[in-house]
């Protein structure tokens, strides 16, 4: 089992940014792809991102294309979201989440899930 922890969430104006960071201990090497998603109050849990640790290869929703970018630290064992150009419909609580196998966007085909982070942007 892979623990993670997210932090950085926060109160920002339209247009601002803000880096969330996911940090992962326990069985990390049982992970190969991280993922950060997002749920709004009322709405489903959407996908935003996901990275491989071993490549860093990315993908991306279509809604953050272009503002957010996702990386990796492999020694910090570490994820980063950083999110520009930030928009009131991408407040949310973002979480983390690890599984194993190539990146996915679907929420279920992950295994591992952090406590999430809130993110207000305002407008």
């Amino acid at each position: 089992q892979v623990q993670l922890v997210e932090s950085g969430g926060g109160l920002v104006q339209a247009g601002g940014s803000l880096r969330l960071s996911c940090a992962a201990s326990g069985r990390t090497s049982s992970s190969s792809a991280m993922g950060w998603f997002r749920q709004a109050p009322g709405k489903e849990r959407e996908f935003v991102a996901a990275i491989t640790w071993t490549f860093g290869s990315t993908y991306y929703a279509d809604s953050v294309k272009g503002r957010f970018t996702i990386s990796r630290d492999n020694f910090k064992n570490t994820v980063y979201l950083q999110m520009s150009s930030l928009k009131p419909e991408d407040t949310a609580i973002y979480y983390c989440a690890a599984r194993v196998g190539s990146m996915r966007s679907g929420s279920d085909e992950y295994s591992d899930w952090g406590q999430g982070t809130q993110v207000t942007v305002s407008s």
